[in-house]
């Protein structure tokens, strides 16, 4: 049993960026009372938009290098 309402289990689904699919497979497991599965099913998503963050992360990194070695470069000339 739930401690949200089906609505409130399925907005939060949606809000997490589960796609249709996936709502109707983790309330096909929970009919079955199969815990288990949808517990693989939500650490799965959690393990997908945990690694965009990480690639992500990388990216504002070289973001950041580029900006400090122009930042470095700029009061180099300043100080000229």
């Amino acid at each position: 049993m739930y401690y949200l309402s089906k609505n409130e289990v399925e907005q939060n689904l949606k809000d997490a960026g589960c796609n249709a699919e996936m709502i109707r497979e983790f309330f096909t497991y929970a009919g079955e009372s199969d815990i288990d599965r949808q517990k693989e099913l939500l650490e799965e998503h959690r393990k997908k938009l945990l690694n965009r963050v990480h690639k992500e992360e990388k990216k504002i990194s070289c973001l950041d290098y580029l900006i400090f070695q122009l930042d470095r470069k700029h009061n180099a000339v300043r100080t000229m």
